[in-house]
């Protein structure tokens, strides 16, 4: 972040259960928040740990249900974190965009602003657009009174790149309402032609480097995460 304030981001990224089942998680912690990366953090860890107590027992999406009981899960801890600290829960205010991606299905899980944008049958697509408040700059977040998750459920998925919002206006075409396919067109090919599966430290730090580049800066100023994931 070009302000020289801490980092409010988080982000999380695993394969787990027999269904090889990819889960893909970035928050945003409110700038306005004092602990607004604490509760990024427990957006992220809560989501993978329900994840992979998830597909222990079972191949098959959760349930809207069950994503259900996750945001809870978020909120609990949350708050408890914030009995702690002798605060309040929007102290801890963050945003979620999650994907799980099977060999069968997707599902995104989304509170907030940020994106998740898929690659299916050779095209981009954003199966949850960023959601705005009432004012500009504004957004939703996990700790907020009124729940608003959306569930969306697509397609089998050859690609997955999720971002928080600083991402959003070099990934997103507001006036055609879809993705902007030259830039996930070209973050996607490296990851798509390295040898191998996992993490790969080099790519993560040469899109570090463009992240933070002047180029990227002029356009956003905000806190920037992202993941990119392809199947082999």
């Amino acid at each position: 972040m070009t302000a020289g304030t801490r980092c409010q981001d988080a982000s999380r990224c695993i394969v787990t259960g027999p269904a090889d089942a990819l889960v893909a998680v970035v928050s945003d912690g409110a700038g306005s928040a004092k602990f607004g990366a604490e509760g990024a953090w427990i957006v992220c860890r809560t989501v993978l740990e329900a994840s992979r107590e998830h597909f222990s027992r079972s191949a098959e999406m959760p349930t809207d249900e069950e994503c259900g009981a996750w945001l809870d899960s978020i909120r609990d801890r949350i708050a408890n974190a914030a009995i702690r600290k002798k605060e309040v829960s929007r102290q801890f205010a963050a945003t979620m965009v999650a994907v799980i991606a099977s060999d069968t299905a997707s599902l995104v899980l989304h509170v907030g602003d940020g994106a998740a944008v898929l690659e299916v049958d050779g095209e981009w697509q954003a199966p949850s657009w960023p959601e705005n408040g009432e004012y500009a700059s504004t957004t939703f977040f996990v700790t907020d009174d009124l729940l608003r998750l959306r569930v969306t459920r697509a397609p089998r998925a050859s690609a997955v790149v999720v971002f928080t919002d600083g991402i959003e206006r070099l990934a997103l075409d507001y006036a055609a309402g879809r993705p902007h396919a030259p830039f996930f067109d070209g973050i996607l090919r490296p990851v798509a032609q390295a040898e191998g599966v996992g993490r790969k430290r080099p790519l993560s730090v040469a899109l570090a480097r463009y992240l933070e580049s002047d180029a990227v800066n002029e356009r956003t100023d905000d806190d920037k995460s992202l993941i990119i994931a392809c199947r082999r």
